[in-house]
């Protein structure tokens, strides 16, 4: 079971995704992102298995929630710094994201 101590270790904080780029290498049909978290983080980038919903048109310039502090992952030779966070659903993977506009950086508390 996680504790408070477990959900205090995340550093999850909410970005825009400035670049997408097609990911034909990826085991599962994917995109890889460039999110901007800001002047404090900058610029990361993720592998992420958005395809069926979106398209890199949708991805470009929509805010995304990420966990910023996990080691990097190499996925088929690019490295996925970031987890950006979403929901399995019956239709494919669903972006969470805030209900309004808020700072590149803003931190999920």
């Amino acid at each position: 079971m996680a504790t408070i101590d477990d959900w205090n270790k995340l550093d999850i904080r909410v970005g825009e995704v400035i670049d997408v780029k097609d990911f034909p290498e990826a085991r599962k049909p994917a995109f890889q992102l460039w999110v901007d978290f800001g002047p404090e983080l900058g610029v990361k980038q993720s592998s992420a298995q958005l395809t069926e919903l979106y398209t890199k048109d949708t991805l470009l310039g929509r805010q995304v929630v990420a966990v910023v502090n996990f080691p990097p992952l190499r996925v088929a030779g690019f490295k996925s710094e970031i987890l950006v966070l979403g929901i399995y659903a019956e239709e494919g993977v669903v972006l969470l994201q805030p209900d309004r506009p808020v700072q590149k950086g803003d931190k999920i508390g």
